[in-house]
């Protein structure tokens, strides 16, 4: 019968540290072999297909405004940091990219649909058809656009609800509402595009388009009293429970005919007399 000797300690302690070594040595291989995979340029992106309603924007100007911007090759691309860099270009609103192999890149785009300004007259700053607040290139500005205006951007949907209502209401006087706004108290204000100035006063949605129905349902006879039409309107104020306060063109309630009114004056006072010295004892 043979008995196996036990192997030495040393010998032992030499074998566990080859194996480290040689696994250590495999890793590093690995490693050092994906990286140079990752860092082919043959798996660099190829080429980015872009796809969606573009109205503002063209392929090339977003190619050129995102190049050298995507992190990563093909393989290595951060997807939500690309989204992110392509939403970041002037008028896109949302992009979704997905790789396609071999190099391939396809980037769906949802640009801003612009509907009215926002905020003060000078301002460039737009609202786009999700009542979400952007910021558009000066050149690419439509003068016709109406002007929206609220106390901070968070009130940007509801001013552009309020707009939407009060559109259609307006037009059958052959007018259109060109600017709006909602005051940090509550109170709306419309300018139609004749230039006249409505105050709507506060309440629910519901309560201003009634209360400017009304207005717009007289408005043409009780200026037909004064031989004017709707154009002539300057101002109104529609905040009043009974009815309303209009200004027109043209009409005043001061009669031209009647005598100026005496101009009342004080009676004149006579000069006070200066005091008598006081007599010295």
């Amino acid at each position: 019968m043979n008995d196996t000797l036990p192997v030495p300690f040393d010998v032992r302690l030499m074998n566990f540290t080859a194996g480290v070594m040689f696994a250590g040595c495999v890793a590093l291989l690995l490693a050092a072999g994906g990286w140079w995979v990752l860092r082919n340029p043959a798996l660099a992106i190829g080429s980015i297909a872009i796809e969606g309603d573009m109205t503002h924007s063209t392929e090339q100007s977003l190619r050129e405004s995102v190049a050298g911007r995507l992190p990563g090759s093909f393989l290595t691309l951060d997807l939500p940091a690309a989204r992110a860099v392509f939403e970041s270009t002037p008028w896109v609103r949302k992009a979704s990219v997905r790789r396609e192999f071999p190099d391939h890149l396809r980037v769906l785009l949802q640009e801003h649909v612009p509907l009215a300004y926002w905020g003060a007259q000078a301002d460039t700053t737009m609202l786009n058809s999700f009542g979400e607040v952007f910021d558009a290139p000066n050149g690419d500005i439509d003068v016709d656009m109406p002007r929206l205006f609220g106390p901070d951007t968070q009130a940007a949907p509801e001013v552009l609800s309020m707009y939407r209502v009060l559109r259609p209401v307006f037009r059958p006087l052959g007018l259109e509402v060109d600017a709006l706004d909602l005051s940090s108290r509550g109170g709306w204000r419309a300018t139609l595009d004749s230039g006249a100035t409505i105050e709507l006063g506060s309440g629910t949605e519901a309560e201003i388009e009634a209360r400017a129905r009304r207005f717009v349902r007289t408005l043409d006879q009780v200026v037909a009293v004064h031989g004017r039409k709707a154009d002539a309107l300057e101002s109104a104020d529609l905040r009043h429970g009974g009815g309303y306060a209009l200004r027109l063109r043209g009409v005043t309630t001061v009669d031209p005919n009647a005598p100026p009114a005496p101009v009342r004056t004080a009676p004149a006072r006579a000069p006070a007399r200066p005091a008598a010295p006081a007599a010295r004892r």
